[in-house]
């Protein structure tokens, strides 16, 4: 079955806008502006929640549509939710944080057709290298880290210090493709990789 009616992503995020275009969707973003509530520090369950409110909103704006795509990605290290830096000095105690250590990101995905609702999420295990004050100094100051959760973007010049990473990699930068596809797959709907 194809899909029919506009597809809809939840977000201006670059990086989103960027995987969905990768893999040739046509789509057009209109934000959630809802303010965001969470009723868990658990950041599985936090992802799933907030997808869901943003796909929520915009699907209780919008009468025609063929899907809605709401995500959100957290970066947790042992246990704790890091958000985005509320100051440089933040930004630098995060990267003190995970440089040298293993942390998850988690992104939430909520799917809504117009006859049912697909929240999932999934995780991806990052490992830094070590990196000396000075580099966290050095790349704080390149200002990419302070609109990023956990303080860095693994597409951008943080590359430099990442040492691997277990599981999908589109994931961390903010975005499952693969697994919205499979999500969609599942309900029978083709979607179109161009």
């Amino acid at each position: 079955m194809e899909l029919v009616g506009k597809i809809i992503l939840a977000s201006q995020s670059p990086r989103r806008k960027e995987l969905l275009k990768q893999i040739g969707l046509e789509f057009e973003c209109i934000p959630s502006d809802k303010e965001e509530k969470v009723s868990s520090d658990n950041p599985e369950e936090v992802v799933k929640e907030l997808s869901k409110q943003k796909a929520e909103d915009i699907a209780s704006k919008s009468d025609d549509f063929g899907l809605i795509i709401g995500a959100d990605t957290v970066v947790s290290y042992d246990g704790r939710i890091l958000g985005k830096p509320k100051d440089i000095e933040d930004a630098k105690t995060m990267l003190s944080m995970l440089q040298s250590h293993k942390h998850q990101v988690y992104t939430g995905v909520t799917l809504i057709l117009p006859d049912k609702t697909i929240t999932f999420s999934k995780c991806t295990d990052v490992y830094m290298y070590p990196m000396s004050e000075s580099r966290i100094e050095n790349y704080v100051a390149t200002g990419e880290p302070m609109d990023k959760a956990g303080a860095y973007a693994i597409q951008g010049k943080c590359a430099a210090y990442v040492e691997k990473i277990e599981g999908d990699y589109n994931n961390v930068v903010g975005l499952p493709v693969a697994a919205i596809v499979k999500a969609l797959e599942d309900e029978g709907i083709d979607i179109k990789v161009q």
